[in-house]
């Protein structure tokens, strides 16, 4: 029992999955051969827009080790149907999405026709000799002007490049609030786009028995059970039963293997056709011109204040980029995700915000890592740094005027959103205390002596996460004592197994060497919703802990007969049910054990020692947290060096310390990373990725960062059993507007007052160049 409970909740235990990941044992999707098993390579556009007059596959096909060449055309013709999109935003224009397209390219890396062959040499080679007629067309690739008259269209049938337009909040409130202010203070930023490049990239491996009409496909997903189910009802429309969706290990998501990509669709209907299975895998190009994209949004925003600078109302207007095409959830991330969190950890009375969404011929863009929060709290957390430093009163004692106290929980929000729990002033200031902020003055100025800049920022996030809808666990005995955990949730490298085996150590008292998580596997695990919005934990650990409850209630009714005695006499703790007042006991393996032998059990009671559970959240959980940065800058080449950074984060109840800092330390490694490096770059012209390798996009290193210095208060959250809130996306939301309101505090003497992310070198630079002139003049 002592191994239990040190394996139970709040230990910071290391990674059951480690030893495997690390002496080269885990399984991921490359891993996977198939006896028969053929290769596919997708043929990409090389036009952002063009029209496809003809496509000639006779010199592919006829290639030996080709075993089929296959186009748009061909899928139609077999009554594959087209990807959808599931959003819930009403209004938006949903174009089609096939696997192939047929008669128009709408970006670069468009999917225009698919080769299968004995070796991926081969089928690379055959590739290259499939000849298409183009007819090259405009493109329109920017953000902020892809609506204005004049420009390319994206699709004929959606006039003005326009998927969306959606409000949430009261814009009479706020015009009439802002009519009677004291001090207005308006802000445009750009949230830069960004390439998710997770370490494993996507697959995809299909196969087919023509004797059941049976489908297999073996993919690096982030939920296996959304896979089938679109596959299913909306793809080749069939049962869902005659799909297994199989998810082996996944190197990182991210969000982005969250959704149902054209090579799902093609690797079991090229498996179907040739009769063998196909397996493709994408070189990172593939990545960078396939793979779900993030953010690229532009923000205006307009912020009212009273003559005591307290908040009195805020306008919001966001145009975002969904790319050339909707991916599954693409429009309720900058809207339900994304633009109900401006209201912040702040008391502002009343707020509007407008969002359109865009189509461009881009890549489309979809959920990454915190989808649509990032982009408001970094919004909001410009603002208020540009907002204080116009009005002349500290950032943070601008932030403190207008938190929401931790008294007026629970808060309703003025865009829909009740906040359960909190405490935003005191994550604040001991964030603050901790990095001696009365002592920066010095610090600064020891920098100016060696001609470098130094700027301190600060950002206060709050995030919503653990989102319903609901999760299930299924919790399994066998006849040897030792458990199985089923679970829908899909670890992508967040420590799943570790972690649902600490719940059940917790609430069962098994020692953790008895503990098999399993997940990923529709033929397995019988339900699921997959991973995203940090939900695992505080949904996905609910429903464990509801059938571990279930479980410990049919084992009491067990242990009464096995110990005769009353059923109400029996108590259970620490891993065995004991006659209360006594020192007789049976542990809980024992009772599974016994649950298997009919004699052993109670009348009417059936043998088997297994639950499952459910649970559905009734609202978000709400993250929260400080972020404090420190960074010094070389005017004479623009480098950012950041000397020093800080968080300290609100995640309610906390399972395992060690998770919980790692899942902070890379989502603010990633969180930088967009605020000083990465940036998808189109050429303007012609469509061109420019940006379309790791020779041209820069992702952070370890020596662009800190040791983060990581510390939390525990709030727990009102909404789910366990008290917690979901952290895996907390640390790319503060990240950003941290790192950047530090560069501005740092160069706000040269009359710097915001700078769009990514402040590369060259950026700050000429920054620097040209307000040292100007300044000079």
């Amino acid at each position: 029992m002592q191994q239990s409970r040190q394996f139970g909740v709040g230990q910071p235990v290391r990674r059951v999955e480690d030893r495997r990941f690390i002496t080269g044992h885990g399984t991921y999707l490359d891993d996977i051969t198939l006896p028969r098993q053929a290769h596919a390579v997708v043929l990409r556009s090389p036009h952002a827009n063009a029209r496809i007059r003809a496509i000639d596959t006779g010199e592919a096909a006829a290639l030996p080790g080709v075993l089929a060449v296959l186009t748009g055309a061909d899928l139609a013709a077999d009554g594959i149907g087209t990807i959808p999109c599931l959003s819930g935003v009403d209004g938006a224009a949903l174009p089609p999405r096939p696997a192939l397209v047929r008669d128009r390219v709408r970006h670069v890396g468009d999917s225009v026709a698919l080769v299968v062959a004995e070796t991926p040499a081969i089928a690379h080679d055959a590739a290259e000799r499939i000849a298409v007629d183009y007819e090259p067309l405009p493109a329109a690739t920017d953000t902020a002007h892809a609506a204005d008259p004049g420009q390319p269209q994206v699709w004929d049938e959606h006039p003005g490049n326009l998927c969306f337009d959606w409000e949430v909040g009261d814009r009479g409130a706020v015009e009439r609030a802002a009519a009677g202010a004291r001090h207005r203070v308006a802000l445009t930023l750009v949230n830069n786009r960004i390439v998710v490049n997770s370490m494993e990239p996507r697959g995809a491996i299909g196969a087919y028995d023509a004797g059941t009409g049976q489908y297999t496909l073996w993919s690096s997903t982030q939920g296996s059970h959304f896979i089938r189910n679109v596959l299913a009802d909306f793809v080749f429309k069939i049962p869902e039963n005659r799909i297994r969706v199989v998810t082996p290990d996944v190197g990182g998501g991210f969000g982005m293997k969250l959704f149902c990509y054209p090579e799902h669709v093609l690797a079991l209907w090229a498996a179907r056709r040739v009769g063998r299975p196909v397996k493709w895998v994408p070189e990172r190009s593939d990545s960078f011109m396939t793979d779900t994209h993030g953010r690229d949004n532009v923000t205006r925003l307009d912020l009212a204040l009273d003559a005591e600078l307290h908040f009195l109302a805020l306008d919001v207007a966001i145009t975002a980029n969904m790319g050339a095409y909707l991916s599954n959830f693409a429009p309720e991330i900058p809207t339900y995700s994304g633009a109900v969190m401006h209201s912040g950890v702040y008391r502002i009375p009343a707020i509007h915000v407008g969002v359109k969404g865009v189509f461009t011929n881009t890549v489309p863009v979809d959920a990454y890592r915190g989808a649509g929060r990032p982009e408001a709290a970094y919004a909001l957390e410009r603002l208020f740094d540009v907002a204080a430093r116009r009005l002349g009163v500290a950032p943070a004692e601008l932030r403190r005027r207008n938190f929401i106290a931790p008294a007026a929980m629970p808060y309703a929000t003025p865009l829909g959103l009740t906040y359960d729990s909190g405490d935003f002033v005191r994550n604040m200031n001991d964030a603050l205390t901790a990095f001696d902020t009365a002592g920066f003055a010095a610090r600064r100025a020891e920098s100016r002596a060696r001609g470098r800049y130094r700027g301190l920022g600060l950002a206060v996030y709050i995030e919503q996460s653990g989102m319903p809808p609901d999760e299930f666990a299924e919790l399994r005995f066998d006849p040897s004592g030792t458990l199985t955990l089923l679970m829908g949730t899909q670890s992508s490298g967040q420590g799943h197994h570790t972690a649902y085996a600490q719940l059940a150590a917790e609430r069962l008292g098994v020692a953790p060497d008895k503990i098999r998580v399993v997940q990923g596997d529709t033929d397995a695990v019988a339900f699921g919703r997959g991973t995203g919005g940090s939900r695992s934990l505080p949904v996905g650990g609910a429903a464990l802990v509801h059938a571990a409850d279930k479980l410990v209630a049919k084992g009491r009714k067990i242990a009464a007969h096995l110990l005769e005695a009353a059923e109400a006499d029996i108590a259970f703790a620490d891993g065995a049910f004991t006659i209360a007042g006594t020192d007789r006991a049976v542990p809980i393996e024992a009772v599974a054990r016994a649950a298997f032998n009919p004699a052993q059990l109670p009348p009417g009671l059936e043998p088997g020692f297994a639950e499952s559970g459910h649970f559905t959240p009734p609202a978000p959980t709400f993250p929260n947290g400080c972020h404090v940065c420190e960074v010094e800058i070389d005017p004479d080449t623009g480098d950012i060096a950041v000397l020093r950074y800080l968080v300290v984060d609100d995640f309610g109840n906390v399972v395992n310390p060690l998770l919980l800092a790692g899942q902070v330390h890379g989502g603010i490694a990633q969180g930088i990373g967009q605020a000083m490096l990465e940036h998808v770059v189109f050429d303007a012209d012609s469509g061109q990725l420019v940006s379309g390798s790791l020779t041209d996009y820069a992702l952070p290193r370890a020596d662009d960062l800190p040791a983060l210095e990581f510390r939390y208060n525990v709030v727990p959250c009102r909404t789910n059993p366990l008290g917690l809130k979901g952290a895996g996306e907390a640390g790319a939301i503060g990240a950003p507007p941290a790192l950047v309101n530090a560069v501005v505090d740092a160069l706000a003497e040269l009359g710097i007052e915001h700078i769009d992310m990514p402040l590369t070198r060259e950026a700050l630079w000429r920054r620097i160049r040209a307000a040292t002139a100007a300044k000079a003049a």
